[in-house]
Order: structure tokens, then C-alpha cells, then sequence
């Protein structure tokens, strides 16, 4: 399938998936706390299905435009009120209580990244240890005296045990100050500090692909080599030897194990041409692939593992259920506060607003993801989850963060906002979502001309164009 289509079939999905758990999360408060529901919709405009249903005769629909949902709920201020009903309005429930249905999506959306987290982890994962790949001369990597094969230690007082937590703690120094100090510790294992100093040059390195290539330095990954072979496995029955570094299957260039375990993934039994380098020399052949099932889906095996220098590098992570769970939780916060304080940051200037990304770039995330497994889908969901219970939480009148100001006010001056404030509050909340989304299409539309620039560039200077 062509994989615009995935990406937007893999961004519909996404979108219902957490619409639908963050409306929920109103809906089901609010019945809880007494309201009437009309209706719980998934998507805008004209309904495509539709289902009444329950003493309140709730209607249930989806809607023609998947792009965001809403729950309705009885309100006197949208017209005329059954005085059996009234006191099930919306407006006429006491305000802790609209707050707590208002505060509802966001916690679930919260409660969504905690479960698929969870899931992710209670199987164990493999993860990698924070090492600097080839470092760039010149560059401030090289400047602070950064080698190929060094092991981040920590960065600053914390603790590098994998690459996403270090990555974050990376980015948490750099835009405070511009130095991001770190302990290294070289192949010999002897530690010492450095320091990444950039100065005022950290707004630019925040811009979206822009970090590493601007420290000047690549994480460092186990290389598609040959460790050992599975006896009578696709590799040894080609003749594959150890040692042998697999350099492109049917085309598509290899650099990494990562990059191989993705390409051989969805071509479980198939017949493939594979290029690899011997003794310095390129060479190639063809030869079926063998299958093993991962989490009930067929995947394709070449029966090879890692040298047994990269376990150096590349570890699993196990879990107990509860010790899963913990970790969820705690990788749920400590998301949740690195995206805030990077929106604070993002306002001081500290932070290039060009990483707010619009619906095409997620889409095609969504779609690289989908493609990649349910595992990276469903840990795109939980990213996704917690910007869309943030973004809901900012205090911005047609939002649920600017509802629940409205709240507030009403609960400390005693009485409810006016009809024209609420009439200007939308308009202002409405203009500054444009705004916001506007800006998104701008920086999808300049991701998408940079990256075609960059393409043709490559062609220029390089003869493998077909790989594009």
C-alpha cells in the first residue's frame, strides 16, 4: 500500500482513537456527576451513523470529519429547558462538578499513555545505551573533546542508562543555558567530563532534526553485522559468515541492526536480493527468508545476531506487572513535564516554535509507525495522548483549559460569565487556534520543501538516487 495512504488512514486512526478516549473521559464524568448527555459524537459535521440509546435516549454517532470529537451536554443557554430536566443542565450543576468533567478528557487522555506504556513495557524492551557515534570535525562534539564508541555516564547529576531519557536531560540543559555537561567514559573505561558549550546558538539546535547534526555528533548503534549464525537458518544456507556486514536488502541501504530488523520485518518467507561487504569487497545474493511470530504477527528472519561487542551497547529491559506499571506512570510524567516546560521555553525564545509540527508531519510519524509494528504505533498513541491532554489543558476559551477559567471566575465573583464575554472569548480562542494551526501547515509545508531540497542535493552527489 502506498504510504500517503497508510499515513492517513494511520492518522484517522490515531485521531478517533484518542478523540475518542478523551471525550469519553467528559462523557462518562459527567453522567457520573449528574448531567444529561444529548449526544457523544467521534468527528464534526453531518452524522454517517448514528444510534439512540439509554434512558436519556443519548445519541451516538460518527461523524463525517475525523478530526476531533465532542460530547453535548444539556445546557439552558443553548435553548429551552424540560423543567423535569433542569436541574441536569450542564450550567445548573455546581461548579466542582463541570470543573471535574471538564478536567475529565485531559486525565483520561493521561490515563490512555499510562495503559500503552504499561503495555509496552510489561512485555520488556530493548533499549540502547547513550553512546557517541562518529563525531563531526569542527563541530562542538569535537570541540568538547567527544570520541566515537564513548558511553554517556550521566548528564549533569542524572544517570544515562538508555538514549530517550539522556536525550531529554540533553535537551533540558541545553536550552537553560547553552552547556550541557556530561560524564564520558571511553572503551578503556576511564571517565571524565565534558562540556557542550553552544551558547546562543541552543534556540537554532532545537528546530526539529537539527540536535545531533548541530552538536555534531550521531548516536551510536550496533552496526548490521554478523555476530554469530543460526544453524540451518536463511543466512548460513546462503552462506553468510560471521563477520559478514550486510550493506542494502532489495535496494534499500542498511547502516544499522535497527535498520535491517526494520527492512526484514514485513517480508516474513519472501525472497530477497542482499547486498554485503566481505574482506572489503561488495557482494550480493538472493535467498528466502525465514519467519517467526512476534506478538502474533509474522515477521521476517535472516537467522543472525548481534557481535558480541554491541550487548556492550544494546541491553533488554524487563519488567515485573508492577514495576511496568510504575515505569509507565513515571514515563507519563516525565513526558508530560519535558513537553511543558519546552512550550515554557518555547514562549522565552529558547525553543524554536518551528518544532510545533502540524497534521501532515504527524501523519506521516503515525504512518512510519504503523508500519513498524503495533509496539511503535501504540507508543506513537501515548506521545500523541499526553501533547492532547496538554494542548486541551492551555487556557484558551474554546479549550477545556479556558472552560475551566471560566469556572473559576464564576465560582470567585459569584455569578457567571456575561453572554458577550463568552460570545469574545470564543472568537479570541477560535483566532488563536487558526493562528496555531496555521503556523503548523507553515512548518509541515517547510519540513516537506527542506527535505526535497535536501533530496535533490543527494542526487547531485551521489549516484544511488533510485534509493529516494
Amino acid at each position: 500500500m502506498d504510504s500517503a495512504i497508510i499515513s492517513i488512514l494511520a492518522f484517522i486512526a490515531a485521531i478517533s482513537i484518542l478523540v475518542a478516549v478523551h471525550e469519553y473521559g467528559h462523557y462518562i464524568v459527567g453522567r457520573w456527576t449528574g448531567m444529561k448527555v444529548l449526544r457523544f459524537s467521534i468527528g464534526f459535521g453531518s452524522p454517517i451513523w448514528s444510534r439512540t440509546s439509554g434512558k436519556d435516549q443519548t445519541e451516538y454517532c460518527i461523524s463525517a470529519i475525523p478530526l476531533g470529537g465532542y460530547v453535548r451536554f444539556l445546557d439552558s443557554r443553548d435553548g429551552p429547558v424540560d423543567p423535569e430536566d433542569e436541574g441536569r443542565a450542564f450550567n445548573h450543576r455546581p461548579i466542582p462538578a463541570r470543573i471535574a468533567v471538564l478536567l475529565a478528557g485531559p486525565a483520561f487522555n493521561f490515563i490512555f499513555a499510562v495503559l500503552a506504556y504499561w503495555l509496552l513495557l510489561a512485555g520488556g524492551v530493548m533499549a540502547l545505551k547513550p553512546a557517541i557515534g562518529d563525531v563531526t570535525p569542527g563541530s562542538y562534539a569535537d570541540e568538547a573533546g567527544l570520541n566515537f564508541g564513548d558511553k554517556i555516564v550521566a548528564v549533569g547529576d542524572v544517570e544515562a542508562t538508555e538514549w530517550e531519557t539522556t536525550l531529554v536531560e540533553i535537551l533540558n540543559n541545553l536550552v537553560v543555558d547553552g552547556r550541557v555537561p556530561m560524564t564520558l567514559e571511553n572503551e578503556q573505561g576511564r571517565q571524565r567530563e565534558a562540556v557542550l558549550e553552544v551558547g546562543d546558538d541552543r534556540t537554532r539546535l532545537t528546530e526539529p532534526g537539527l540536535l545531533f547534526e548541530g552538536l555534531g555528533f550521531e548516536v551510536w548503534q550496533p552496526p548490521a553485522e554478523i555476530g554469530t549464525l543460526s544453524p540451518g537458518g536463511a543466512a548460513e544456507t546462503a552462506g553468510l559468515r560471521v563477520g559478514d556486514r550486510i550493506h542494502a536488502v532489495n535496494g534499500e541501504r542498511i547502516r544499522t541492526f535497527n535498520d535491517l530488523i526494520a527492512v526484514l520485518a514485513p517480508l516474513a518467507s519472501q525472497r530477497v536480493t542482499l547486498e554485503y561487504v566481505r574482506g572489503g569487497q561488495l557482494a550480493s545474493l538472493d535467498l528466502a527468508l525465514d519467519e517467526h511470530e512476534v506478538d502474533g504477527e509474522k515477521r521476517g528472519l535472516l537467522g543472525i545476531s548481534l557481535p558480541q561487542t554491541s550487548s556492550d551497547y544494546y541491553y533488554r529491559q524487563t519488567f515485573t506487572p508492577m514495576q511496568s506499571l510504575r515505569a509507565a506512570a513515571n514515563k507519563t510524567w516525565d513526558t508530560s513535564v519535558f513537553t511543558v516546560r519546552m512550550l515554557g521555553r518555547m514562549v522565552t525564545g529558547d525553543v524554536s516554535i518551528k518544532t510545533i509540527s502540524g497534521p501532515i508531519n504527524i501523519g506521516q510519524i503515525a504512518g512510519e509507525s504503523a508500519q513498524r509494528g503495533v509496539k511503535y504505533f501504540l507508543g506513537f498513541l501515548a506521545v500523541v495522548s499526553i501533547s492532547l491532554g496538554i494542548l486541551n489543558l492551555l487556557p484558551i476559551p474554546v479549550l477545556d483549559g479556558g472552560q475551566i477559567v471560566y469556572q473559576v471566575v464564576e465560582l470567585i465573583k459569584g455569578s457567571p460569565k456575561t453572554e458577550r464575554a463568552q460570545v469574545l472569548g470564543q472568537q479570541v480562542g477560535i483566532f488563536a487556534l487558526l493562528l496555531l494551526m496555521s503556523y503548523a501547515f507553515y512548518n509541515d509545508k517547510t519540513r516537506i520543501l527542506g527535505e526535497s531540497a535536501q533530496a535533490a542535493r543527494h542526487c547531485r552527489s551521489d549516484r544511488q538516487c533510485a534509493l529516494l
